[in-house]
């Protein structure tokens, strides 16, 4: 938990000013930011009206995904059409119910947008405003606080078995009116609550644009560089960070190339920050004690495009080096044709690592199939298109 809190510091840091959290704490609004390049796209910003709005605390919000929120009532093509603007990376305004800390459900106009990077086009972030509709639940005549018991039930289980639950789908709204509450269907948003809603859109991505010149990491609302061709979509980023290994993907189409990606694991490993890494050859990674017969030999991995495993010294941050087991390999996409580069690091003599049980070997295929997946499968959702309803 303390390295994903690490990253989320950073998430921020990269990005804007160390005033920024100050900035956005004055504003009054109900919002989250999110981080999609971070494994479980957490949240690593809550507004204060989001957590007096909600009953949580801070520490019980940052880091968590915003599937938390949700409950049995929760309408699952609602969540399915959240889902899909993040794989498009565009915005998004639904009604949606979601729950407080107690147990208690409410309806709310949710608005998202991406944030993008402005000068690769990277969305480095996604803002969510939930503006409360103005809309009362109905009590049946049966035992209401009995609903509310159950309810906390539910929050106090893992999110694997929320995620059950929620899968059970409509079948679980009679269950929820029968324990106490009549959830009625919402009226449409008001011209004034979607007012507020891009109001507020607009004001958060004025702090982050104005907090983002003094690092020189400029954001915008829009992606508005073509060099962000070469950078994944945040559904991608989501899938690649579910593999718990050490690896980047390098883009083998664009000069010098540079890594697209690199997941959580290894950026503990070489203790670099994220934005240190994207965008650089893994040459960085070397030194003056790196074989260079070595070297040659992946050069010519890549020319072939062949897989192949080295051994190799390779150096962190700090400078200190470490003896990297590097497998590289060629990743194709839904039509055959090579898309990405993937290299895997194992430390040699690490124990710590994911994968316990597994030979470095077997922990190296199975990144590199687990990989092959996730951008085949991002490549032919690309290819389908927008799903229609």
């Amino acid at each position: 938990m303390e390295s994903q809190l690490g990253l989320i510091e950073q998430s921020f840091n990269s990005c804007y000013s160390l005033w920024v959290r100050d900035a956005l704490d004055d504003l009054p609004d109900n919002f989250t930011i999110t981080d999609p390049s971070i494994c479980g796209h957490p949240i690593v910003f809550a507004s204060k009206g989001f957590l007096k709005m909600t009953g949580y605390s801070k520490s019980e919000v940052i880091g968590k995904n915003g599937r938390v929120f949700q409950g049995p009532g929760t309408s699952r093509r609602s969540v399915m059409e959240i889902r899909e603007a993040i794989r498009e990376e565009k915005a998004t305004q639904i009604n949606l119910l979601n729950y407080r800390k107690d147990g208690t459900p409410f309806w709310m106009l949710f608005h998202m947008c991406p944030v993008f990077d402005k000068e690769d086009g990277r969305v480095v972030h996604f803002i969510a405003v939930q503006v409360p509709l103005s809309r009362k639940l109905r009590r049946s005549e049966t035992e209401c606080g009995r609903n509310v018991s159950c309810r906390r039930e539910v929050c106090s289980d893992s999110l694997l078995e929320l995620g059950r639950v929620l899968s059970l789908g409509s079948a679980l709204d009679s269950d929820v009116r029968a324990e106490g509450f009549e959830i009625e269907e919402p009226c449409e948003a008001s011209d004034v609550e979607k007012r507020r809603a891009a109001y507020a859109i607009h004001d958060i991505l004025s702090v982050l644009t104005h907090y983002s010149e003094s690092t020189g990491r400029l954001v915008c609302g829009k992606r508005c560089s073509l060099s962000g061709v070469g950078s994944l979509s945040s559904s991608l980023n989501i899938s690649l960070g579910r593999i718990k290994q050490s690896f980047v993907l390098t883009d083998p189409h664009l000069p010098d190339m540079p890594i697209v990606y690199a997941s959580d694991a290894f950026l503990r490993l070489t203790g670099y920050a994220r934005h240190e890494v994207l965008g650089r050859n893994c040459r960085f990674l070397n030194g003056a004690d790196t074989d260079s017969s070595t070297l040659y030999q992946i050069q010519e991995s890549i020319r072939l495009e062949q897989a192949c495993t080295v051994h190799i010294l390779n150096y962190r941050k700090d400078k200190s080096s470490f003896w990297n087991y590097l497998h590289i390999s060629p990743i194709r996409n839904a039509s055959g044709k090579i898309a990405y580069l993937v290299g895997v690091q194992v430390e040699e003599g690490c124990n710590k690592q994911d994968g316990v049980g597994l030979s470095p070997e077997m922990r190296q295929l199975s990144t590199v199939g687990a990989v092959k997946i996730a951008v085949r499968s991002s490549t032919m959702a690309a290819t389908a298109g927008p799903s229609k309803s």
